[in-house]
């Protein structure tokens, strides 16, 4: 159990990344901004970066950079009276009028000429009024954090959540690729156990089931996801086809264990990379991360899913 103290000073160090990307971000909000060059001011893997920054912040950072650069180009229409519509639109990274017109109205209500001609002091006006009614505003809700740990403590609870930090051996895995969303995995998986099934590679006591996801949907478009459905094999294991083989590799493991229901997959990562990673003392590697399914969830008695997630870490 790591001190509340050193905990504190652990996580403030992942604060610090994640503030830098947005002081970063607010600099250069004008300019394409790239995955790899953000996950490098905030030193972090690009594949590790965009789900810590989700977790800590409350939205994707494609999500936050589309909303700093809209709030930021309603303040130019207000302060920057002389400039045109379409010169404050380049200047704030959009491509044209016609895109900033269509993002604009979809955030604010109405077009960039009615919040520049008073529409903005409306727009005010009621945003205020929301946050005395305790009312939900423009898709948002307030944020109450006693309400978030008081989710995520019954999360952790009903869901038996725990974390171990473990080595783990390399694993020989056969495969059946997914390409969609991560949903469709299942069809993978039965593919694949009727491919191990008539092959007796389902009967070694210490074959594992897993899956290993290489894409972030933040990141990648859904139809180009690529997922695998796998099992552990034993290394002189000939495969052909559909069926592949890979090596994944060993080291060190933070191990999320949960029983979830098939919705709450997420937040299970969330609480590991949210609530977990930045007081531990470590960091996401880039090593192949994977969830490993230990049970039937037909034969769990609430049809829970029992998995640990793996992750792979270094020092801080």
């Amino acid at each position: 159990m790591i001190p509340i103290d050193r905990a504190r000073v652990l996580r403030a160090e992942y604060q610090a990344r994640i503030n830098r990307v947005i002081d970063h971000i607010d600099r250069n909000i004008g300019r394409d901004l790239r995955l790899e060059e953000l996950a490098r001011t905030a030193n972090f893997s690009p594949f590790h970066f965009h789900r810590i920054f989700s977790a800590l912040v409350g939205e994707t950072l494609n999500g936050y950079i589309q909303r700093r650069r809209a709030e930021k180009a309603a303040a130019a229409l207000v302060f920057n009276p002389k400039a045109s519509i379409t010169e404050i639109a380049l200047d704030y990274g959009y491509s044209g009028s016609d895109v900033f017109a269509r993002v604009f109205k979809e955030r604010f209500g109405m077009s960039a000429s009615e919040w520049r001609a008073g529409g903005n002091e409306t727009w005010s006006k009621n945003r205020q009024t929301n946050r005395k009614n305790g009312q939900e505003e423009s898709g948002i809700f307030p944020y109450d954090e006693t309400d978030q740990i008081s989710s995520r403590r019954s999360f952790m609870d009903k869901s038996k959540f725990k974390v171990e930090v473990k080595e783990a051996p390399a694993l020989t895995v056969a495969y059946v690729r997914h390409i969609g969303p991560f949903q469709g995995i299942g069809q993978a998986f039965e593919k694949l156990m009727r491919w191990a099934g008539p092959r007796g590679l389902l009967r070694f006591p210490e074959t594992k089931v897993l899956g290993v996801y290489h894409d972030s949907p933040e990141i990648t478009e859904t139809d180009k996801l690529r997922s695998d459905a796998g099992i552990t094999v034993p290394p002189q294991t000939v495969v052909e086809g559909e069926i592949g083989k890979m090596t994944v590799p060993g080291g060190l493991f933070a191990v999320a264990y949960a029983e979830v229901a098939p919705h709450e997959f997420g937040e299970a990562w969330n609480v590991l990379m949210r609530d977990w990673l930045p007081e531990s003392g470590y960091q996401p590697d880039d090593r192949m991360c994977y969830e490993l399914y230990l049970n039937d969830p037909q034969n769990h008695p609430e049809g829970k899913f029992i998995i640990e997630i793996h992750e792979p870490i270094r020092p801080l």
